[in-house]
C-alpha cells in the first residue's frame, strides 16, 4: 500500500494492517525456516503475538499466508487487456503493462531489490501443496483472460489461445529475471536488459496474434 493512502487510513484501519502484514511476515520467516509442513498455524499466531483465530480471521487457511497478499498478480494480463486503450490490441496492452512493471521494478516480476519476493518463490517452488496452489491461480488467471477476450470477439477458441500464449509469454519472462538472479546477477543487471528481451518475446507473440482483439476505436 502506497504511503499516500496509509495516511489517510484510519488508526484502526492502520493497526489492522500493521496485524495482517506481521502475521504474514512471520508466517514466510519461519516457512523458509523450518518448511512449510513444518509450521502450525498455532505456531504462527504464537510468534505472531496473536490467537489462532486471529490469523484464520486475517487468512482464510494455511496456503492463504502463502499467497493471498500475491495472488491478485495472477490477473494481471487481463487486468491489462480490460483496461486498455481505444485501438490498442490484446498484445500491446500485455506488452505495455509488463514494461511498465519493469520500469518501477515491480516484485510480482522478481526485480525488486528487496529479496522478500523471491524468497516466497522459491519457498513455493520447494513445496508440493504451494506448486499446485500456484498452478491452479496461474489457470484461474488465464482463463479470466481467455473469458474476457471470448466475452469480445465471440470466439472461445481463438480466445484460449491467445490468453495462453500471452501468459506463457509473462511466465517465460518472470522465470528468465528469477533464473538470472539464481545465476548471480544483480537486480540492475536484469533490469537493464529486461525491457529489450520483453520487447523481443512480445514481438515473437504479435507475429502470431498481430491486431488480434484490438479494442474498437
Amino acid at each position: 500500500m502506497a504511503a499516500a493512502e496509509a495516511t489517510t487510513m484510519g488508526l484502526r484501519e492502520r493497526k489492522k494492517l500493521q496485524t495482517e502484514l506481521r502475521i504474514y511476515r512471520t508466517a514466510v520467516e519461519l516457512f523458509l525456516e523450518k518448511s512449510f509442513d513444518a509450521v502450525s498455524v498455532q505456531e504462527i499466531a504464537d510468534a505472531a503475538e496473536v490467537s489462532k483465530m486471529t490469523v484464520f480471521n486475517y487468512f482464510g487457511t494455511k496456503e492463504d499466508l502463502v499467497f493471498r497478499p500475491i495472488e491478485d498478480h495472477f490477473s494481471d494480463a487481463a487486468r491489462a487487456v480490460r483496461s486498455r486503450t481505444p485501438g490498442e490490441s490484446a498484445v500491446a496492452a500485455v506488452r505495455r503493462q509488463f514494461l511498465e512493471m519493469i520500469e518501477t521494478r515491480d516484485p510480482s516480476i522478481g526485480l525488486h531489490v528487496e529479496p522478500f519476493g523471491r524468497r516466497i518463490r522459491r519457498l513455493v517452488m520447494d513445496t508440493p501443496v504451494l506448486m499446485e496452489r500456484a498452478y491452479l491461480t496461474s489457470e484461474k488467471g488465464a482463463r479470466e483472460l481467455a473469458d474476457l477476450l471470448s466475452d469480445e470477439t465471440g470466439d472461445p477458441v481463438l480466445a484460449l489461445i491467445a490468453a495462453a500464449t500471452l501468459t506463457a509469454a509473462r511466465n517465460a519472462l518472470v522465470e528468465d529475471h528469477h533464473r538470472r538472479l539464481d545465476a548471480g546477477e544483480s537486480v540492475e543487471e536484469v533490469t537493464a536488459t529486461a525491457a529489450d528481451r520483453a520487447n523481443h518475446a512480445f514481438d515473437l507473440v504479435e507475429r502470431g496474434l498481430g491486431d488480434y482483439a484490438r479494442k474498437a476505436r
